[in-house]
């Protein structure tokens, strides 16, 4: 009786571990076929990053500037007036630097006196000279928003 009680187990267990092999054995191509699908998601995504912030760079360096050439050379530039303007736009650092194609830390340079924007951004600074508020606050949210 007890030979028939252990092939009966014996037999259990082949039984078990070939049922288990079989669905874990499923579970592995799930998992590895997840895995190179999230593998092929991440490159994509990261290639699409750089061509957004490629085109980010584009849009703000080739943003057509329609100054005459008059005003821009006869216009002056001071650390006072800088941050005047910027007050009375009510921009910080960071969103007048995304209008003018340049980062925070260049802003609060110019605005300390240590250094002076170069021809291209004060192109665009004249331009902000004329507008208001509504209208650079719209711009930079289409700025934003690409």
């Amino acid at each position: 009786m007890s030979n028939i009680a252990s092939a009966l187990k014996e037999e259990i267990t082949r039984l078990s571990r070939k049922e288990t092999r079989i669905e874990t054995e499923k579970l592995r191509k799930a998992s590895a076929q997840f895995r190179s699908e999230i593998a092929a998601l991440m490159r994509q995504t990261v290639s699409l990053e750089q061509q957004i912030s490629r085109l980010g760079k584009s849009l703000s360096q080739n943003v057509e500037v329609k100054a005459e050439a008059e005003a821009t050379t006869k216009a002056r530039f001071t650390a006072k007036g800088f941050c005047t303007l910027r007050k009375r736009l009510g921009l910080s650092a960071g969103a007048i630097g995304t209008l003018l194609g340049v980062s925070a830390p260049t802003i609060y340079n110019w605005e300390a006196g240590n250094t002076t924007p170069r021809e291209q951004q004060m192109v665009r600074i004249v331009l902000l000279r004329g507008m208001g508020k509504k209208e650079v606050h719209s711009i930079l949210e289409q700025l934003t928003d690409r």
